[in-house]
């Protein structure tokens, strides 16, 4: 008899399906695999995350190290032209920086920019949003109001008046050093508004569901009861919107410094070198601009397809 009870657990254990299978047979991933396009999207986009992580490692030539740049290399057009060089497969700009060098280091800034961004956004807006929904009254109302009002200014523009007062507060010379957190403060300070909005909705759904009434009862605090029962709950909105966001933080980074309110040249983004590229487009080197818009464009719709995907992924309606 207890040969046969001590059978039974290793039994058990033996049917219990492992993590690959439990992942086969998940809803989400049967999506994924079912849907060509969001594959593919999301190969190239890890092929981009991964080229510039690792872009020390495969760029040909470090385009920020002002020992290895000759002005006689400048305006090399792509090496399969007549007149292309070797050493720099998709050509060289105005300061003889080799073209995919500077593509490859610029995605990292430009990624770090947009994860930082929506980071940054994800959590203002989750905790304002959590607060107006939860507490309600005159936190809420107060909330909402400004989410309301900052909705009828383009993203663009909050970000270019952040900007500006950054600059202004502090001067020319300290602003390069800060270039990077005023970006991330501007870029964040302009989307946190969606989040706010579609977690109050939640909250508003959530917290009059039995388990925070029962969380209520025995005594549990307000901030412990709206982060760790309800912002679970809420969080699947939250990805997707994170997702999409991500691709509009790269794109406003590389609108801002294509107007010059960027990182500086000497440290170039996707969208310095396309702004440092159209002052060259009608003089004949269009390659300056045309391979860093291309990449900016593929990976915008990369996760911008990911976005889409996941959206329908986590719909039930769509199940």
């Amino acid at each position: 008899m207890s040969d046969a009870t001590e059978a039974a657990p290793v039994e058990t254990a033996a049917r219990a399906p492992g993590l690959v299978a439990r992942l086969r047979d998940n809803d989400i991933w049967f999506s994924f695999t079912r849907s060509p396009i969001t594959v593919i999207s999301a190969v190239v986009t890890l092929l981009l995350l991964l080229s510039a992580l690792f872009a020390p490692l495969i760029a040909p030539h470090d385009p920020f190290d002002p020992a290895t740049l000759s002005i006689m290399d400048s305006f090399f057009p792509p090496a399969w032209t007549g007149e292309g060089d070797p050493r720099f497969l998709l050509g060289t700009d105005d300061q003889g920086r080799d073209i995919l060098s500077t593509i490859l280091y610029g995605m990292r800034i430009s990624l770090a920019v947009g994860f930082a961004s929506v980071l940054f956004a994800m959590v203002v807006g989750v905790t304002l949003g959590l607060l107006a929904g939860y507490l309600g009254g005159v936190v809420d109302s107060v909330i909402m109001r400004i989410a309301d009002v900052q909705l009828t200014f383009p993203a663009i523009l909050i970000a270019l008046l952040i900007d500006g007062v950054a600059r202004g507060v502090a001067g020319p010379n300290s602003y390069q050093d800060i270039v990077f957190g005023v970006l991330v403060l501007s870029i964040g300070l302009s989307f946190w508004v969606q989040y706010a909005r579609t977690v109050r909705g939640s909250v508003l759904v959530e917290k009059n569901k039995e388990y925070v009434l029962a969380a209520r009862l025995i005594g549990l605090r307000p901030w412990t009861i709206m982060v760790k029962h309800v912002l679970p709950n809420v969080l699947g909105p939250v990805l997707v919107i994170a997702t999409i966001n991500l691709a509009l933080a790269i794109i406003t980074e590389a609108t801002l410094s294509f107007l010059g309110v960027g990182v500086p040249p000497t440290q170039p983004s996707l969208g310095t070198l396309i702004r440092i590229g159209n002052d060259f487009l009608f003089s004949g080197e269009w390659w300056i601009t045309i391979f860093p818009g291309i990449t900016l464009a593929i990976l915008a719709l990369s996760v911008n397809l990911l976005g889409d995907w996941l959206r329908d992924a986590l719909n039930p309606k769509l199940r």
